[in-house]
């Protein structure tokens, strides 16, 4: 028995004032957020429900002039995009946060709303998507996430947690997101498939690698968070 059949779920009201695009559809979009919320254990406040509603009614309205998501039906990028990524945040490690090829700031913007706890960086080479994300950014209040233009390559920084959502392959991801890995730091990739025990080996001699299998709610689509952290010498 799921955590919301044992009681009432508690579903804010959030008025419609300031989205423009989510519109009618607000009320019920509302109520699968804190569904979802309810079934990942998280804890978030009615305002940062209202915050991560906003980004999404952002995130479609900008979408036209800067090609920011191909998905552009509000309640299937509530669940592809925003529910995606909040499945990940039971999982993140503490501390400082890097997301390199962050695109329109996913999973970075939502990291950032719900753990404002949390410093965090987005990174893209894209100066289209950087500046919907500090646009956004500063709508939402964001304190703790700074945007940043730029290719990993050139880009200086020393984070405890690295993310990335937008790598196909893993073995990528981590050449270019340990540079700018802490000592004692983890690299968080968010997949579809595990990977596969090729691509596990090839890292396997200099990384300790667990694969978390993720349960996104109103998702069937086979979901993973691929945890590294660098092998003492």
């Amino acid at each position: 028995m799921t955590h919301f059949d044992q009681k009432p779920l508690s579903v804010p009201t959030i008025s419609p004032d300031g989205f423009a695009k989510l519109g009618n559809q607000l009320p019920a979009l509302t109520q699968i957020l804190a569904q979802a919320v309810a079934e990942l254990g998280l804890e978030l406040s009615d305002a940062q429900l209202r915050a991560l509603l906003l980004y999404l009614d952002q995130l479609l309205l900008w979408t036209k002039a800067y090609n920011l998501t191909a998905i552009t039906e509000p309640k299937e990028a509530l669940i592809k995009h925003i529910i995606d990524c909040l499945a990940i945040l039971p999982h993140l490690p503490k501390g400082s946060l890097l997301d390199i090829g962050t695109g329109a700031g996913l999973p970075a913007v939502i990291i950032a709303i719900c753990q404002p706890e949390r410093l965090c960086t987005a990174l893209d080479s894209n100066q289209k998507k950087i500046r919907f994300i500090k646009q956004v950014a500063s709508q939402l209040g964001l304190n703790n996430l700074t945007p940043i233009a730029s290719r990993i390559e050139a880009h200086d920084g020393s984070y405890e947690v690295v993310t990335s959502r937008a790598f196909a392959s893993l073995d990528d991801f981590v050449a270019v997101a340990s540079i700018r890995l802490a000592a004692g730091g983890y690299l968080s990739a968010m997949k579809g498939k595990a990977p596969t025990d090729e691509e596990l080996q090839s890292l396997s001699g200099a990384w300790d690698i667990k694969t978390i299998p993720l349960t996104v709610p109103r998702l069937h689509d086979s979901r993973h968070l691929i945890e590294l952290s660098a092998k003492n010498d």
